[in-house]
């Protein structure tokens, strides 16, 4: 199969006042050839004359309302340009405390009133769940809250000075990683929430618990800086104890170097207490926990630098939903270039050729939206039942890669008992929006990750293809799927070009796209 490296890179209506200052000017009716005096005809005219001036001023102030909203809005709409937009995504083991955290969040922030809460704390009373109530503003589904688990994804948006949030709530249940998979594709910033109750840490982080396999998947998928918060600090068998803290953050470092975070740039560790909001918008009170000298967790969420994204590259939405409301409407995550209304894009792998009607940011009218940001976006020339999840909205000058194979850099991590990984091995294919059925169908190169940095390259033997590989291994290999998929080089869009490979509930491998077949377009 040839290869080729491809770095190709390309790439209103405005509203007018009402003219109401101009309308009807006051007549004065004559007094001639009626029965009225003309003191009286005069008087008319002159009760006539004033309900005209009234009604001009109650116009006048309308208009002068009107145009002072208008400008209020735009002046919001400017600060809210000024602020960035991050997607967050809260993972970790089930019952780590990530919907309780969030639900705080959202209180602290403002974005939930008091009676919301207490309405909250009533219904968990009801179900014998009373530490739970705060989670309730995250779990929004019935079966979320009797099972006291995250089920879907949950969503919800605040802000602090220089950032705006949309908090994305991931299940840790193992049996919802694929929904937490979902979750994390669309995130930048990780906050992941260790307990450190007694037991609840060490079960989470033992082998087969969600803390290691959420960890690994989160910066598979593109989650480039991580907030490490270690919860429940409050607990009674924890008592904001140093010892305890410090325990926890031993034991995380290694594994997070092992996942491929370079712990002194791009992770950050701080205790807080998500039921009772302690640590979280402002710092810890000394009298609580006395050796605490670091910043609250809105502060380090407020300052985190991730990488800049392209607004002038080439549009790559990948659409993780769709429904119908007077049109199409799409709904993902901006990962390069801008949208504009207006705009004819194609809905690829299809090349259907749309045009944008209109584009909304959370709940907001929007002309425009660049990278990062979460959108719905109406289209005419394409029906919804014609849309599926992992298709992507993308330029028509350069457009995204559509293929039914490419070549991958695999790490394996862990193989079902029993398994041999080897040409024939099927698997699920997890990449950004996209779950497909996959098929590894020639292993290439096995590359020695223990070789030294810097090595000359001309004196190292030809290598055999392997045969199989295990545990651990790193292999480059060719990967099939039965139809087509839009996908991208690690290297042009991480975004697109980094994937997770699952069998039976399991995460064996993680991996990148590293060469695409030849168009034959």
């Amino acid at each position: 199969m040839s290869i080729m490296e491809e770095h190709d890179w390309s790439k209103e209506d405005d509203d007018a006042l009402d003219d109401a200052q101009r309308r009807a000017e006051p007549n004065i009716p004559e007094a001639e050839g009626s029965d009225e005096s003309p003191s009286t005809a005069f008087q008319g005219g002159q009760e006539e004359i004033e309900s005209h001036l009234k009604d001009l001023q109650l116009e006048n102030k309308e208009i002068e309302e009107s145009v002072g909203h208008e400008e209020t809005r735009e002046i919001e709409e400017n600060d809210e340009e000024k602020k960035r937009h991050l997607n967050v995504v809260f993972i970790g083991h089930v019952d780590a405390g990530k919907s309780t955290t969030g639900g705080q969040i959202l209180l602290l922030s403002g974005q939930v009133d008091e009676r919301t809460i207490q309405k909250y704390e009533k219904e968990a009373k009801d179900k014998n769940r009373e530490s739970w109530y705060m989670a309730y503003i995250m779990d929004t589904n019935e079966e979320e809250r009797i099972k006291g688990k995250t089920v879907e994804v949950g969503r919800a948006q605040f802000e602090t000075e220089n950032t705006r949030f949309t908090i994305l709530d991931a299940p840790g249940h193992k049996s919802y990683v694929p929904n937490m998979i979902s979750g994390a594709s669309q995130a930048e910033v990780g906050v992941l929430v260790i307990s450190a109750r007694k037991g609840e840490f060490e079960t989470g982080y033992e082998k087969g618990g969600q803390t290691r396999e959420h960890v690994q998947l989160s910066k598979t998928l593109g989650v480039s800086k991580l907030v490490v918060v270690v919860n429940k600090m409050d607990d009674p068998t924890v008592h904001w104890s140093k010892e305890r803290y410090d325990e926890i953050e031993a034991k995380m470092i290694p594994f997070l170097k092992s996942s491929g975070y370079n712990v002194k740039k791009d992770v950050h560790f701080l205790p807080i207490s998500g039921l009772i909001g302690s640590n979280m918008a402002t710092r810890v009170d000394k009298k609580i926990c006395s050796w605490w000298d670091g910043p609250c967790l809105f502060e380090v969420l407020d300052v985190i630098e991730i990488p800049l994204r392209d607004p002038k590259g080439p549009v790559r939405m990948p659409i993780i939903d769709k429904y119908k409301d007077m049109g199409t409407i799409l709904m993902g995550k901006i990962d390069s270039g801008t949208i504009h209304e207006g705009d004819s894009l194609w809905v690829m792998p299809n090349k259907v050729l749309v045009k944008v009607i209109s584009i909304y940011c959370d709940e907001n009218r929007a002309r425009r939206a660049g990278p990062g940001e979460n959108v719905r976006v109406k289209l005419s020339g394409v029906e919804e039942e014609d849309i599926l999840s992992g298709f992507v909205l993308s330029s028509i000058v350069n457009p995204v890669n559509a293929v039914s194979e490419f070549n991958a850099q695999l790490q394996i991590l862990e193989l079902l008992e029993n398994a041999i990984f080897t040409a024939g091995y099927k698997a699920i294919l997890h990449i950004h929006s996209i779950v497909e059925e996959c098929e590894i169908v020639e292993l290439i190169e096995e590359i020695d990750v223990r070789k030294k940095k810097g090595a000359d390259p001309k004196k190292s033997k030809s290598k055999r293809k392997p045969l199989f590989v295990k545990n651990g291994a790193v292999v480059v290999c060719r990967i099939q799927v039965s139809n087509l998929i839009c996908i991208e080089k690690f290297s042009d869009f991480p975004q697109l070009g980094r994937f997770t490979l699952r069998t039976e509930g399991k995460t064996i491998a993680v991996g990148k796209v590293v060469a695409l077949p030849i168009s034959v377009s």
